[in-house]
């Protein structure tokens, strides 16, 4: 249904197409927010699916349906699709096997990303750019562990990027430019390895992607969630040592050279005791 004059919002019937695998309503017209009712696609939340054991009914253009056994048509029937994915328009000779995705990008969608998204553990693809979306991202959406695209990108998002993005592993393909979001970008993984173009357009977005720094990155007096650093036995050692030696400098110094400049009796003395030292040298060497 991607490309058409659809409007509205988007209806709450599609939360009882428990075994859709593919939802497309990009590049239309829809507005409102996201119903949180998704997690409800339960083909979606399947991790992993066995092609040799399982069996999948495919709807064709003729509205009856039309039973595969693994991945084989009893009718001969192959199912091949077009979709945009990582970016590019692709095609699938069998999507049904591992392709699931949802993709609204290109609408008037609203609100908040619903946080119940977190549910859909199989989601391999999720394209909801170019939207007035706002909010912040869900961390539940680390969850995904399936997920190897994810395009939030041209949207109004705002926040810090969670850093449970940088758990999943299989993801490989990540924009979140164009939209407001703020703070450090996570490290740890390949979440060092996506381009500086994944976080363009964030205003208050900071990091080595895009090689700006960060507030207080040269200020290590507090750690990165604000609390003090933990002091070792080493730099309390060295902390000893060099206060130590200040005081030993500042009190060896007055100590000795400020009754010489304050007190004249003293002066004298000082200078008295250096000519007999001097004579004593100068008779002892020749």
């Amino acid at each position: 249904m991607r490309g058409n004059h659809l409007s509205g919002n988007l209806p709450i019937h599609l939360c009882y197409l428990k075994r859709i695998q593919l939802l497309d309503l990009s590049r239309n017209n829809l507005s409102r927010g996201i119903p949180s009712c998704l997690k409800n696609f339960t083909a979606m939340s399947e991790q992993s699916i066995n092609s040799s054991d399982t069996k999948f009914r495919i709807y064709g253009i003729n509205e009856t349906y039309i039973e595969i056994y693994g991945g084989y048509s009893l009718r001969g029937y192959k199912l091949g699709i077009t979709w945009m994915w990582k970016g590019v328009e692709r095609g699938f000779k069998n999507p049904e096997l591992k392709l699931k995705s949802i993709d609204l990008s290109s609408n008037n969608l609203m609100g908040e990303i619903p946080k119940e998204v977190g549910y859909l553990l199989g989601l391999v693809s999720l394209n909801l750019s170019r939207n007035n979306l706002s909010g912040e991202i869900p961390s539940q959406i680390g969850n995904l562990s399936s997920l190897e695209s994810l395009d939030l990108s041209r949207n109004h998002i705002s926040g810090r990027i969670p850093s449970s993005l940088s758990e999943i592993d299989y993801l490989q393909k990540l924009d979140l430019s164009h939209n407001s979001l703020s703070g450090r970008i996570p490290s740890g993984r390949h979440f060092e390895t996506f381009e500086a173009s994944s976080f363009e357009g964030n205003i208050d977005l900071c990091g080595e992607q895009l090689n700006k720094t960060c507030p207080g990155d040269g200020d290590q007096t507090t750690t990165e969630h604000g609390e003090p650093p933990v002091k070792g036995d080493d730099f309390v050692f060295y902390e000893g040592l060099y206060m130590s030696l200040g005081i030993g400098y500042f009190t060896g110094f007055w100590g000795l050279l400020g009754p010489l400049l304050l007190w004249r009796p003293w002066r004298i003395a000082y200078i008295r005791f250096l000519n007999r030292l001097t004579d004593y040298v100068y008779v002892w060497l020749w």
